[in-house]
Parts: C-alpha cells; structure tokens; sequence
C-alpha cells in the first residue's frame, strides 16, 4: 500500500511535467541525417519536439538497464552457481538421511528378530 502511495507520489507530477513539455514543445523539428547537403537532404525525419524528447529519455533508460546488466553478469553467474552448489548439497543430505534411515530400520528389524 505505501508502494503504491509512494508510486503515485512520484508518477502524477512526472506526467504532469511531461504533458506540459508536450504541449509547450509541439512545434515540428527536422532531424537531417545528410551532412553533405544540409539544405535539400536526402534522409531526414520530421517529428514534433516533444516526441525527440522522449525518445531521448526512453533510449536513455534502455541503454541504462543494459549497461546495469552487463556490469551485474558477474554477480548472476555466481549466484547460478552456487544454486547449482547447493541443490547437489540437498541431494546430497537428501540421500544420506535415506541411508541412515534404512539402515536405523535394519538395526531396529535385526533387534526385534534376535529377541
């Protein structure tokens, strides 16, 4: 519940200040990609400012989550490791307290034969 509060919190001024950059950016921008002829160019791309912005802000979190887990490779790799380690150590104690059962079971018949 204080999750979502605090969410809330945070998200409803975010989208406030980014529908005003959109309503006050809405002006067309020309992206030219021909440096040779910048004013007859062969390749450009004509978007609103607002949607520039927000490519820019969303090609910034991608390329944030992808360097965040590029650096954590290290820690995943350990940690599928020692999962690995620690489920053969359960088989492991798994199959020692069957033995041990089987064989508190075989002392227990041999005892009440012998009597």
């Amino acid at each position: 519940m204080l999750r979502r509060v605090i969410w809330l919190l945070l998200a409803l001024p975010a989208a406030a200040i980014l529908v005003t950059l959109a309503i006050a950016n809405r002006h067309a921008v020309r992206l030219v990609l021909d440096p040779f002829r910048p004013e007859t160019p062969v390749l450009s791309l004509q978007l609103p400012f607002y949607a520039w912005l927000f490519i820019a802000l969303i090609g910034g979190v991608v390329l944030g989550g992808v360097a965040t887990w590029m650096t954590q490779s290290k820690w995943r790799r350990t940690a599928r490791s020692r999962a690995l380690e620690s489920m053969r150590w359960q088989a492991e104690a798994d199959r020692l307290a069957r033995e041990r059962d089987r064989n508190v079971s075989a002392s227990k018949a041999v005892a009440l034969a012998g009597r």
